[in-house]
């Protein structure tokens, strides 16, 4: 009997709303016909990532493919015994159930270096779109509304000062793109010495409130975990310039949008721009959706990674690494999150 590998919710295997096995190229290529695909249940659109029909359809598999779909204490308990591997579909991996991947004795992994180029290009442009007024420009003209200082007078980028949290891969690389634009780029992260930052262009700061007091923008490319959570709260803000942005590249918990909301209304920051929001859809968070209503914010749909080159090179990793796992019994050989 073949192993069966369920992908709870792979967004490129929709089609008008439903699951279309035959778009499963690059998994048919890697798996040929060692393992059999299973794919989430869909509803209304998209996939079911919670309750009954979920876990009954995790039953019976090997292995998991996730994106978006949490797994729960719940989740172990239905495939324990059978599954051996769980890939993430992605950089991120708070949504894998770190602390129960061990004592089920599963293995789980990431793909932490796919799409570095991707958000890196995508921070940077959201940061210039905001600085030059671009969107706001574009909308108001499309509208009939001609007229050279909507959106005010653009800041002079030589003249200031980019503060990333978090140096990571994306964190670097988003260093290296973004200081042919700005003056200076600072950074904090406890866990990266200020001589690694120095080899990015990035001057080293030792606590947050010391880049939010001087950065006048602030990306964001740290993990989410405990330590993070909300991490952009009232207090956060209140360190930052009134004239500076804020810029979220990497997890919507990061955020708490009742803080952001506040801030925007009373002009203590110049913009905001995210491509990540808690829930995914912010019209479905009534602050997230209210943050949408001002004109110095700009928004994506968590589409930050994408592009035709990170979405294949990510499949086919994750199928990869799936199969070796499968057929040697042996670990991840990279992203491997249970050492």
């Amino acid at each position: 009997m073949k192993p069966i590998v369920v992908y709870t919710d792979p967004f490129w295997a929709l089609e008008d709303g439903e699951v279309n096995p035959a778009l499963a190229t690059v998994e048919q290529e890697v798996f040929a016909d060692e393992v059999e695909i299973r794919f989430g249940v869909t509803e209304g659109g998209g996939f079911v990532k919670s309750g009954q029909r979920f876990l009954d359809n995790l039953k019976g598999a090997s292995a998991l493919a996730i994106y978006r779909a949490q797994m729960t204490e719940e989740v172990f308990e239905t495939v324990r015994g059978d599954v051996k591997v769980i890939g993430r579909q992605g950089v991120g991996f708070d949504n894998i159930g770190l602390p129960h991947l061990k004592p089920n004795g599963i293995f789980g992994f990431n793909v932490p270096d796919y799409c570095v180029d991707e958000v890196s290009t995508h921070t940077t442009s959201l940061v210039l779109a905001l600085e030059r007024h671009i969107c706001l420009q574009n909308d108001h003209l499309k509208n009939g509304h001609w007229d050279i200082y909507d959106g005010g007078y653009p800041r002079r980028l030589q003249d200031l000062t980019v503060g990333i949290i978090g140096l990571g891969r994306i964190g670097k690389s988003t260093a290296q793109k973004i200081r042919n634009f700005y003056g200076k780029v600072i950074g904090y992260d406890p866990h990266v010495h200020g001589d690694h930052m120095i080899g990015y262009g990035v001057a080293k700061r030792h606590t947050l409130p010391e880049l939010l007091n001087e950065a006048d923008v602030v990306l964001l490319h740290c993990l989410l975990n405990n330590e993070t959570q909300n991490l952009v709260d009232a207090s956060f803000l209140n360190e930052m310039k009134d004239d500076a942005l804020l810029l979220n590249t990497a997890r919507g918990g990061l955020v708490d949008p009742q803080a952001v909301h506040h801030a925007l209304d009373e002009g203590r920051i110049g913009g905001y721009a995210s491509d990540v929001f808690t829930p995914e859809d912010p019209n479905d968070n009534e602050w997230n959706k209210r943050i949408l209503s001002f004109d110095n914010v700009i928004v994506t749909s968590h589409r930050a990674f994408l592009s035709a080159e990170s979405e294949l090179s990510q499949r086919r990793r994750v199928a990869e690494e799936i199969l070796h796992v499968l057929k040697t019994g042996r670990p991840p050989r990279w992203g491997n999150l249970t050492e």
